[in-house]
């Protein structure tokens, strides 16, 4: 029997609902959709990485080793991509001072604060549900 094609969600939005934003080519941003370039700020705003580094820099400016210290398990060349990641993407700004050896801080941008409240809410939830989470998957 053949394999039926994928069902593509169609461009422009998704059915239903109000477009948020609109894309320079005129079109509704859709996550739904795969060529949309909103899905790759998706995919940034939903790595654990991130959540972890925009939840350390919300309580303001740090530098590389004290977001290493904080964030328990990350590597050197993670904690690395991913603010270089954050950088690219707007949402982290880095303030490199002229020492020796050089000294950078890494500070949200406008952009980056607004993403804090909802990752926030994400990790909390993280907390206050891991219990039910694990008992559910050890069944």
């Amino acid at each position: 029997m053949p394999k039926a094609p994928p069902v593509r969600r169609p461009r422009p939005g998704t059915p239903g609902r109000a477009a948020l934003a609109w894309l320079p080519d005129g079109k509704p941003a859709d996550v739904h959709s795969a060529p949309c370039p909103s899905r790759a700020a998706l995919d940034r705003i939903a790595d654990k990485w991130t959540a972890l580094i925009i939840g350390s820099l919300a309580e303001g400016m740090r530098r590389f080793s004290e977001l290493r210290a904080e964030i328990d398990g990350v590597s050197d060349k993670m904690l690395t991509q991913t603010l270089r990641s954050l950088e690219r993407d707007g949402l982290v700004a880095l303030t490199a001072h002229p020492t020796v050896p050089p000294r950078v801080e890494y500070r949200l941008t406008d952009l980056g604060r607004t993403v804090t409240e909802p990752l926030a809410a994400i990790r909390d939830r993280a907390e206050r549900h891991i219990n039910e989470v694990e008992w559910a998957a050890g069944r």
